[in-house]
């Protein structure tokens, strides 16, 4: 038996029992999630309601949850960057061009294609045991839950804001200083696949510090406070500073002036979004010990930085 925990959203008030589990749990099936409603094995408050019940937000509910294969993708042998691994833990440094779940388009060689051949027993847990998720041409650090219990922890402590996660982002522009970019994030009004900064959006903030500048560029430090898809890069196009190399939220490419052509040809050939993930911190779901991890920036971007440096000697 395990317990999943969560906190209904406030988002969520109004909203029947069972259709809240659907949104606060979407890897099980409604179908699933109906039948452990009338079998008692779910609690809100401590209290065993009907799915057709109302909630107000706010209500702790408790879902116990069977282990079974809730994960039916194939398992291919990918080579994996393995940073830290434990009973419970798994970190990986995902690199850049990894999908990270299967979906339309890319079936077969993702990062959770990968993980049920390293682990077989992953098929039984959410999403292989990923909780969060990077974009497919961002790089970085990830953290998958290798048991039901640690999924548990990992995703309160999600909803708690206590994990600690820094990006390092290199962004067209001379930044004077550092800041916070709060404003609520939704999906495009137009392009579906692009989310946008709109008031009837979800909560989304960003903090940023500045870790190095060039005439034309500058490398930021990100830190941040919620994790709503594309938050970095529609939030630093918002403000007028987008990443180099993103191909949808960093408008027509331009070649900044005073480049030389090692820089100039380096710049024309980034076609993704120069965004790391740097450092994941997060108290151990088993020890209850508080962990960090760092890994340097992907070749790519370190070469961008070094020509960026050399351009700016040439132009002294």
């Amino acid at each position: 038996m395990t317990i999943l925990t969560a906190r209904v959203p406030e988002e969520l008030a109004g909203m029947r029992l069972d259709q809240c589990l659907a949104e606060i749990f979407p890897d099980y099936s409604r179908s699933k999630l109906q039948t452990w409603i009338k079998a008692g094995r779910v609690l809100v408050d401590g209290e065993v309601l009907k799915g057709r019940e109302k909630l107000d937000g706010g209500e702790e509910v408790e879902l116990d949850a069977e282990a079974e294969i809730v994960i039916e993708d194939n398992a291919e042998d990918i080579p994996l960057d393995i940073v830290h691994e434990d009973d419970s833990l798994l970190i990986v440094n995902k690199p850049a061009g990894l999908v990270v779940h299967p979906a339309v388009g890319n079936w077969s060689g993702t990062l959770v294609n990968a993980l049920l051949h390293h682990e077989p027993n992953l098929a039984v847990l959410p999403r292989a045991g990923i909780v969060h998720r990077i974009d497919k041409d961002t790089s970085g650090l990830l953290m998958i839950a290798k048991t039901l219990q640690a999924h548990n922890s990992l995703v309160e402590q999600l909803q708690e804001r206590s994990i600690e996660r820094e990006y390092l982002a290199l962004v067209k522009g001379w930044m004077t200083a550092g800041g916070t970019v709060d404003e609520p994030i939704g999906r495009h009004p137009v392009e579906r696949k692009r989310n946008a900064v709109r008031r009837d959006g979800k909560e989304a903030i960003t903090h940023y510090r500045l870790e190095q500048r060039f005439k034309r560029h500058t490398l930021i430090r990100v830190k941040l406070e919620t994790g709503r898809t594309h938050q970095i890069r529609v939030h630093m196009a918002h403000i007028n500073y987008p990443l180099v190399g993103d191909q949808v939220y960093g408008g027509r490419f331009q070649m900044p002036a005073e480049c030389n052509p090692d820089l100039a040809e380096a710049l024309r050939r980034f076609k993704r979004q120069a965004l790391h993930a740097a450092k994941l911190g997060l108290e151990h779901p088993e020890t209850g010990d508080y962990c960090e991890w760092s890994v340097a920036m992907p070749d790519d971007m370190q070469n961008l930085l070094k020509l960026l440096a050399e351009n700016e000697l040439d132009q002294a």
